[in-house]
């Protein structure tokens, strides 16, 4: 019996110390894992330059979380595209990442950069259309950099402050503008890109003995009346009418006067002819105070090289086709035959 305990008792000690040594083996192998993570997670995750200094990071419109991945890549700030797209595709939603301008660095981790590019950006791209008021521009210049009813009333005072200012000025193009600049400021930089793209526009007026307030403003009712391929006929025919002190009678006027929130440019009724107001042309001869819209570059060029035209009178088809006449009775004709 004592011996057999003897041969025990070892069996039980070996067993022991074996199981120790496993123990140890597989806690330093478990202790080596975790380093390794840790050393694979602040590679994917963390920052790529501890002491990079802050700087920008810009989202393009058009660009998917695929190509934001690949610039932020591109520019050191991620590790791995293929992780930085995973996440920002989860955190981002079906929305995507707004175009505009980040504060971005090395500094950040995978976590905290993709909190930055779900967030409001610093400056944010916004495109002014052509053709539209000013109106037009501050409810969209509210929805994107989203303003409160003061910012909004700011922009009202900033582009009625001057009537030379009115209209026709604010020029349409894509601007980055920061979320924080002031209306007055934003109205101040789409003037002066318009002076900056017209000033050759306007020498050319003066060079031909024309109003340059006078062309900008024919410009936005040919805009407006005019299709992309016959704003040069269009042009001449409203000149022909203003030689002989013929009323305009141009629709967009009409629609100038009568537009409200919610229906700027609805189709005009045959009541608003009746209208009271400079800017109705077929009450008043000659050319409203200001421009009814901001033209584009090609309508100012067509009013300053119109066609020549004996047409006095035209109309669109359903097809956007133009037809003109020489006569009212050649006019009432074409209504006949393209509009009824």
């Amino acid at each position: 019996m004592e011996a057999g305990s003897g041969r025990s008792g070892s069996f039980i000690r070996n067993a022991y110390a074996r199981s120790r040594r496993y123990a140890v083996k597989a806690g330093a192998c478990f202790v080596g894992a975790l380093f390794v993570i840790g050393l694979l997670y602040s590679h994917l995750f963390g920052p790529t330059n501890a002491k990079g200094e802050a700087g920008t990071f810009l989202v393009t419109p058009g660009q998917d979380v695929g190509a934001v991945s690949r610039a932020l890549k591109e520019q050191g700030l991620v590790e791995s595209r293929i992780v930085a797209e995973l996440v920002l595709e989860h955190a981002a939603g079906d929305k995507g990442i707004r175009p505009g301008s980040y504060d971005a660095s090395g500094r950040m981790d995978l976590w905290t950069l993709t909190k930055v590019l779900t967030s409001m950006p610093r400056m944010v791209f916004v495109t002014i259309p052509p053709s539209v008021r000013k109106e037009q521009i501050g409810e969209q210049l509210a929805e994107e950099l989203f303003w409160g009813p003061e910012q909004r009333a700011a922009w009202v005072a900033a582009t009625e402050a001057d009537p030379d200012m009115m209209e026709g000025v604010y020029y349409p193009d894509t601007y980055l503008i920061p979320t924080d600049q002031s209306p007055a400021a934003i109205a101040a930089r789409l003037r002066g890109r318009f002076a900056d793209v017209f000033a050759k526009y306007a020498d050319e007026a003066k060079a031909k003995g024309l109003e340059w307030n006078e062309v900008l403003t024919l410009a936005s009712i040919v805009d407006r009346e005019a299709s992309k391929t016959d704003r040069e006929l269009v042009a001449g025919i409203l000149w022909n009418r203003l030689e002989i002190g013929m009323a305009l009678q141009a629709d967009a006027t009409l629609q100038y006067v009568a537009g409200e929130e919610g229906s700027w440019w609805e189709a005009p009724k045959a009541a608003y002819k009746y209208i009271d107001s400079p800017f109705n042309t077929y009450k008043y001869a000659g050319l409203p105070p200001h421009p009814i819209n901001n033209p584009t570059v090609e309508s100012v060029e067509a009013v300053l090289n119109p066609e020549v035209t004996g047409c006095m009178f035209y109309l669109h088809d359903a097809n956007h086709q133009i037809h003109c006449s020489i006569t009212y009775s050649g006019q009432k004709a074409n209504v006949n035959k393209y509009l009824r």
